[in-house]
């Protein structure tokens, strides 16, 4: 059975080019998160990637049916803003979803590849026994694994299932970083299977000034400021980076207060966050966020273990010293020696001293920023978007 309604101009390119279904279910999630940036991120690469000489490959968006809840009359779909073909299922997302994982949907047949972003992975449409697309999915960690405490029951049954399934049929698999890599390998993935792919940081518009001195002056802000970017969930560490801003408070020079953005994951415990010093913002804007990364004193992300790790590369790109967990692969991973101040996310006191030499040591602060804008600089989606079109050929 399949379920699909086609529209929008497509990419035309020679022959040669291969014809790619994207598939971006996680764009229909509340809260799509580090791999929605990854999804959004690829689109946006190829796009800069059309501009040049090189031909790109012919790509279809698929993804479920818009969800209806609080949904405006007339409203479009976002997958079609992109510009590209799109493939829309009419089942809901959670049904979409499961009846991929029951085999009772498969993906369309008219494609060289079938590339995945997350584990939510349709099978191929099969004729007399071949498989006539290659099947390509991106992991981007292992966390369910490696930190079982910091997610559901029923979240680890799945991802545990799906990962099995992908490991039996995907023919490849996109990691953002060695670290995923060698934790792949370890859960039975073939090693020449595995394609370290770094991931782009150029996403975040310019900021917006007006906005962003709008929402400082209406939390009373008027000075400098401490920033943490992130889901609001327990393998983001919050609590721990929490105590650790109480105890370097005094250790300021005046104490600046900690604002913590991001959209609230599962588990969120606000109880742990000790409300002197510390505003939750949730959600903000993208211009107002990359605002907040440029005017902010130092960013801090202290998560207990990352696949890649965006938001240190996106306070990166403002010229924003970073405090961060010295196993963040983004950061880590890198040539560049110090990029950011790495502390250890499992000691309050490690992730506390980080927080007050970022913000007072200038000679770190400058080393850091000149390291960092080093890092960034080459860390582009159209790069990222290259190395796809790259591995997508391969199995053609």
């Amino acid at each position: 059975m399949e379920e699909r309604s086609i529209s929008g101009p497509g990419v035309q390119n020679a022959n040669s080019s291969p014809r790619v279904l994207l598939v971006v279910e996680q764009l229909r999630r509340r809260v799509p998160g580090g791999i929605g940036t990854y999804a959004r991120g690829l689109i946006r690469g190829f796009a800069d990637r059309a501009t040049g000489p090189r031909p790109s490959p012919r790509i279809t968006l698929l993804g479920s049916r818009l969800p209806r809840r609080g949904l405006r009359p007339n409203a479009s779909d976002p997958l079609e803003s992109f510009g590209l073909e799109t493939a829309i299922s009419r089942l809901p997302g959670p049904v979409l979803t499961r009846a991929w994982d029951l085999g009772l949907v498969r993906a369309p047949a008219t494609y060289d590849t079938v590339h995945s972003v997350s584990l939510a992975v349709p099978p191929r449409r099969q004729n007399q026994g071949a498989c006539h697309a290659a099947s390509v999915v991106a992991i981007h960690d292992l966390a369910w694994r490696q930190f079982p405490e910091t997610a559901t029951k029923h979240g680890r049954g799945w991802h545990e299932a799906a990962l099995r399934r992908a490991l039996r049929t995907a023919d490849g698999f996109v990691v953002p970083s060695q670290a995923t890599a060698e934790v792949l390998e370890e859960a039975g993935a073939r090693p020449n299977k595995i394609n370290v792919i770094p991931y782009g940081s150029d996403h975040l518009p310019r900021p917006e000034v007006e906005r962003t001195e709008a929402l400082l002056h209406r939390l009373g802000i008027g000075g400098e400021f401490l920033l943490s970017v992130g889901t609001v969930e327990p393998r983001k560490n919050l609590g721990r980076l929490v105590a650790a801003y109480a105890a370097a408070r005094s250790r300021l020079p005046e104490k600046w207060p900690l604002l913590v953005v991001g959209p609230t994951g599962w588990s969120s415990d606000s109880s742990s966050i000790d409300p002197a010093g510390v505003y939750r913002l949730g959600e903000v804007e993208d211009g107002v966020l990359t605002g907040l990364y440029a005017k902010a004193r130092l960013f801090a992300y202290v998560p207990l273990m990352e696949g890649f790790g965006f938001p240190p590369l996106e306070a990166m790109r403002m010229g924003t010293p970073v405090v961060t967990s010295h196993d963040v692969p983004s950061v880590v991973e890198a040539p560049e020696a110090e990029a950011a101040l790495m502390v250890d996310p499992f000691d309050v006191e490690s992730i506390a001293a980080g927080l007050v030499a970022a913000a007072t040591d200038d000679d770190r602060r400058a080393r850091v920023v000149d390291q960092g804008t080093s890092l960034v600089r080459r860390r582009t989606w159209e790069k990222t978007a290259s190395d796809h079109a790259t591995l997508w050929t391969s199995f053609q």
